[in-house]
């Protein structure tokens, strides 16, 4: 689980860019991929809010677990045991998930464009298979139901006793959706573009992403494992989470936006 800051604006502006860096995740990749994918004969119109529909639905789940423990929890704290349980949790995922990206790059032949890989995408396949807007934010709304999520939800609502009680978990929940959000949906939106566009560049930046989500993947992963075997390395990344947030989105956007230049590039016969 994340450490957060004590002050409200940098509080808002982190949970703002978790949500963004979680609209990456490549389950959410691999899932919103699969329902575009899906759409684009059966419903082109839906096709291209098949993200946003997901991250909705995801979002309001966020939103409810932050409100429920916001009311109830008073001044609960969270146990040691859960953080040291959610910590691994979320580095192993982000290991598994980097390496069978990477893998999924190294694998695709030649004129295929690479397909993102999740683990719960992979439970629930079949949930892809819809081509309704409701079903679509219901996919989306299931996803939420993990640990890393729950936790993460539980974390802004105890946070935000700090600063008041409910209505900031709701501000915090919000932001982390709105985040999401913006991800999610502009992923589906070029998900549909480049699918119709399956030549030689959407190829490349389909590996570029590919390449970025594996990478980013195992270095959280590997940061995560060195703060916890390292005092040294913790005590120097404490205060730190809004630049490594930033960092994050700054590298992921910049090979997002290369990708879509990429795919965008005129091909030379």
């Amino acid at each position: 689980m994340e450490k957060l800051p004590n002050d409200l604006y940098a509080l808002a502006a982190l949970v703002f860019m978790l949500g963004m860096k979680h609209g990456f995740d490549a389950d959410h990749l691999a899932t919103v991929d699969g329902l575009t994918r899906y759409n684009v004969r059966r419903n082109p119109q839906l096709a291209r809010f098949c993200g946003s529909l997901f991250s909705l639905g995801h979002g309001a789940v966020v939103v409810l677990i932050a409100l429920t423990v916001s009311t109830l929890a008073g001044s609960w704290q969270v146990p040691q045991w859960m953080d040291t349980v959610g910590v691994w949790i979320s580095i192993s995922f982000l290991a598994a998930l980097g390496c069978v990206n990477l893998a999924a790059v190294l694998r695709t032949r030649p004129g295929e464009v690479v397909q993102p890989v999740g683990i719960r995408g992979r439970l629930f396949a079949r949930l892809q298979h819809t081509h309704s807007p409701l079903l679509v934010a219901t996919v989306g709304a299931l996803f939420a139901f993990s640990f890393d999520t729950m936790s993460q939800a539980a974390l802004f609502a105890l946070t935000s006793q700090k600063f008041g009680g409910w209505e900031h978990a709701l501000l915090l929940a919000l932001l982390f959706m709105a985040g999401m959000l913006l991800t999610d949906g502009v992923n589906g939106l070029w998900i549909s573009r480049l699918i119709r566009r399956a030549d030689k560049a959407a190829q490349i930046a389909s590996r570029v992403m590919g390449l970025v989500v594996a990478g980013v993947s195992l270095l959280v992963a590997s940061f995560g494992a060195a703060k916890f075997f390292s005092p040294t390395i913790d005590n120097w990344s404490d205060g730190k989470e809004l630049v490594f947030g930033c960092l994050l989105i700054f590298i992921i956007t910049g090979s997002y936006l290369l990708a879509v230049r990429l795919a965008r590039r005129p091909v030379l016969v």
